[in-house]
């Protein structure tokens, strides 16, 4: 039987359910997030089932059942459409790139220059997830290049910080470039060169991402107190900007292989708050913007790191869905990795070894991909086959695949 409920209503009711709640539970639950007094039990559960089948909460409602679920708004209701920016950018630094090229060769800088450079720079953190690594590493360097020789041309003292600024954000795409195809010390001396650029320019965001890049680098590393400081430095220079989510959500991460599970929930609720009070983003594709969707992916790792499976198999299900498109192209490939990864776990502590295998071996074979964050999330899988299957042959077959791709990337090689 085909279910033709909005994508929303879907989720309100898979949601309850891997909580195991019933709609009177899930009402009851609903009520500590209010602000003020809700109607009774009896018509509280009606208005639930009103919505599981399809009728829109009312804007008082929504952001009451997205805390319920510990997530915000927009990752279960839709979100207002965004400008479509595709056309400016293919516009501004796709068939202009050679006269932006020709503008950098002038001894000034007008403003539809920096204009260009600021789409320019936008596009190529928007490639991120799909542009082939060799591909985006050679482009982001020669465009980063291409900025930081502006700085020796005569510039007012706001146009020098903007392209300090660009410099900076172009820094960290490469060095996010450079961690992914295993290069260490060649990413952390870009991170590095990012935050100096930060700190001459006050930047404030590049230098919260820079501080997040140190995070992830000892995530995947295992260092998970260096996660949580590196975190805690980044939240103290991020202000407001969105990189403080990401840096909330690396700190759950951290604390969930350290097995604190109320910091995780401490982290995990500072960023969803943080979230909730920002305004939707304009580009979703861009790597350094936070949205909804990034948050459940930080939450999904979590919760299938303290073993709620219910949970996090939820959230997996609903990361390939915002991360696939109608025709099946992969928007968010590496995302959608480490959500197969989620539900490959998920299926093996429930004793299905041939759907694990299935969910493994898929994850690995994606052409985009973060060698270090997926090496760090299929041992995980491997810890469970390992445990579980350790005389099968299907089990045998994907941790020898697995040993294969971290052969290339000593220092991420699963234990």
């Amino acid at each position: 039987m085909s279910d033709d409920r909005p994508d929303w209503a879907r989720r309100i009711a898979t949601e309850r359910q891997a909580r195991e709640w019933s709609q009177l539970q899930a009402v009851r639950a609903l009520r500590a997030h209010a602000p003020t007094e809700l109607p009774s039990d009896e018509s509280m559960v009606r208005q639930w089932k009103r919505w599981e089948a399809g009728t829109m909460p009312g804007e008082f409602y929504r952001p009451l059942i997205a805390a319920t679920f510990g997530t915000v708004t927009h990752s279960i209701f839709p979100a207002p459409s965004r400008r479509d920016a595709d056309s400016e950018i293919a516009l501004a630094s796709g068939m202009e790139t050679l006269e932006i090229l020709n503008r950098l060769n002038r001894s000034d800088v007008d403003e539809a220059t920096l204009d260009a450079l600021r789409i320019t720079t936008d596009r190529l953190c928007s490639e991120y997830p799909y542009m082939p690594s060799e591909q985006l590493l050679v482009e982001g360097r020669q465009w980063m290049r291409r900025v930081v020789e502006l700085t020796r041309k005569n510039l007012t003292l706001a146009q020098h910080r903007e392209v300090l600024a660009l410099s900076g954000w172009l820094a960290l795409l490469v060095g996010c470039v450079e961690y992914d195809t295993g290069n260490r010390h060649g990413a952390e001396a870009t991170r590095r060169a990012a935050l100096s650029i930060a700190t001459e320019s006050d930047h404030a965001e590049v230098a919260g991402w820079a501080h997040e890049m140190r995070a992830w680098f000892s995530l995947t590393t295992g260092d998970y107190r260096g996660v949580i400081a590196a975190a805690q430095a980044g939240a103290e220079v991020a202000g407001n900007h969105s990189v403080a989510v990401q840096l909330a959500g690396q700190e759950a991460k951290a604390w969930a292989r350290l097995g604190d599970r109320r910091q995780v929930e401490i982290a995990l609720d500072k960023g969803r708050r943080l979230l909730e009070g920002m305004p939707y983003p304009e580009n979703l594709d861009n790597h350094f913007v936070v949205d909804p969707a990034k948050f459940d992916f930080y939450a999904m790792d979590c919760y299938r790191l303290v073993g709620e499976d219910r949970l996090a198999r939820s959230l997996a299900e609903e990361v390939l869905r915002v991360g696939t498109d109608f025709d099946g192209t992969e928007r968010s490939p590496m995302r959608n990795a480490e959500a197969r990864v989620t539900l490959g776990v998920a299926a093996a502590r429930e004793g299905d070894l041939e759907q694990a295998v299935t969910y493994g071996e898929r994850a690995l074979q994606g052409e985009r991909q973060s060698v270090p964050s997926l090496i760090m999330t299929s041992r995980e899988l491997a810890a469970e086959m390992r445990k579980r299957y350790a005389t099968e042959s299907a089990a045998q077959d994907y941790l020898g695949h697995l040993r294969t791709l971290a052969s290339a990337k000593p220092g991420f090689m699963p234990s």
